[in-house]
């Protein structure tokens, strides 16, 4: 009586092999982007939480920001510079839009949009 294998083919084994790489290559490229957008957050909510943050003037709310983008190692973000103070009644609303593009095989990119915003109002942030 012959006995019937069971298992993957070398071919199955390769195209499977392929797949996976192609993912984890994919990641490789698309993770440091949403690393330096969480950094970006992270930024926002740290400045809103400065005490006394309310009264600061736009260009050192600008420079904190910078910053703490150079802290964090969000360069790309910090050559954009994305950061937009927009005046409100009760303080300031930062916003930062931004878009990043990443080349990721031959003249294929992978293209991220990017929103934050943090309110800071006149009692400190929010």
């Amino acid at each position: 009586m012959k006995r019937m294998q069971r298992g993957m083919t070398m071919i199955g084994f390769l195209i499977t092999l392929a797949v996976v790489i192609f993912f984890v290559y994919c990641g490789m490229k698309i993770v440091p982007m949403y690393l330096e957008f969480y950094s970006v957050k992270k930024g926002l909510s740290t400045i809103a939480a400065e005490p006394d943050i309310a009264n600061a003037s736009k260009e050192k709310i600008h420079t904190m920001f910078l910053r703490r983008m150079e802290m964090s190692y969000a360069l790309d973000v910090k050559k954009l510079d994305p950061l937009r103070i927009e005046s409100t009644g009760d303080g300031y609303n930062l916003v930062v839009d931004y878009e990043q593009r990443v080349p990721l095989i031959a003249n294929l990119d992978v293209v991220g949009k990017f929103h934050a915003e943090q309110a800071i109002g006149r009692g400190g942030g929010q």
